[in-house]
């Protein structure tokens, strides 16, 4: 591939979203999915102006799925103990929703294209965690920016105890 390639967070307000999805009667993995869509859709609408060619947009967002509740990034110390304790000894979903958009005056729209979306859900067993080990984990802060309240590819990969799906 060549070209020019930029991260960056879309402008979308993703609190409201999470509340207007939160209404609805939506899978976990549909869920993952629309915010990635909707995150992919703000940045092309708001933060592009392409004048020449075609510039793709990619948008992901991933949530934790317990029983079929969602788990969005811990508000507080509180918060994210409930969820690592409701997590410990269980499995649960790890749904990760990626969408591609198109925008750039070499599409049919001025409005960004969606050209295809889809979640990748992996399966995940937290080992048993004892309450010093919950807050151990609180302690180094990665809870906060966490879906679940942990990060597999970081120091929360040692709360758990097995995988089946990927997670990269």
């Amino acid at each position: 591939l060549a070209g020019r390639f930029t991260a960056s967070p879309s402008p979308l307000d993703e609190e409201k979203l999470q509340i207007e999805l939160s209404q609805q009667e939506i899978s976990p993995s549909d869920y993952a999915r629309t915010l990635a869509e909707r995150k992919a859709h703000a940045y092309g609408a708001e933060a592009l102006d392409i004048t020449d060619g075609v510039a793709l947009i990619i948008g992901s967002d991933t949530i934790v799925d317990l029983d079929g509740s969602i788990m969005e990034k811990p508000t507080n110390e509180h918060v994210a103990h409930s969820m690592l304790s409701n997590l410990s000894g269980n499995w649960h979903q790890v749904h990760t929703g990626v969408a591609v958009y198109a925008v750039g005056a070499s599409t049919s729209s001025d409005e960004p294209q969606l050209m295809f979306s889809f979640t990748d859900t992996a399966r995940v067993k937290f080992s048993s965690l004892t309450d010093r080990d919950i807050r151990a984990y609180i302690d180094t802060k990665e809870p906060f920016d966490k879906a679940g309240s942990y990060g597999i590819q970081g120091i929360g990969g040692q709360l758990v105890e097995r995988i089946e799906g990927d997670f990269f």
